[in-house]
């Protein structure tokens, strides 16, 4: 994925987390990516799907995979 690419992905992350007014529990699930980030899981990759993108986030040794549409429509389920 070209750098920019994923540089703006980083800041659409960013300003997701800052809009996210839910906790969400470790182990719940679905989430919104900025429920996620903001308690602690790191985006460790993403990739196109359309005009969507799926990013992978973890934390530890759990795991979610987002879809990424834009700041206000994401969600993730948990992968392990």
């Amino acid at each position: 994925m070209p750098k920019l690419a994923f540089a703006t992905l980083i800041f659409l992350g960013s300003a997701a987390v800052a809009g996210a007014q839910e906790d969400v529990q470790v182990g719940a699930s679905s989430a919104s990516m900025g429920q996620l980030a903001s308690q602690g899981y790191e985006i460790k990759a993403a990739a196109p799907n359309g005009s969507r993108y799926v990013v992978f986030m973890q934390k530890d040794t759990s795991a979610y995979a987002c879809e990424f549409v834009n700041t206000t429509q994401t969600q993730c389920r948990q992968i392990n």
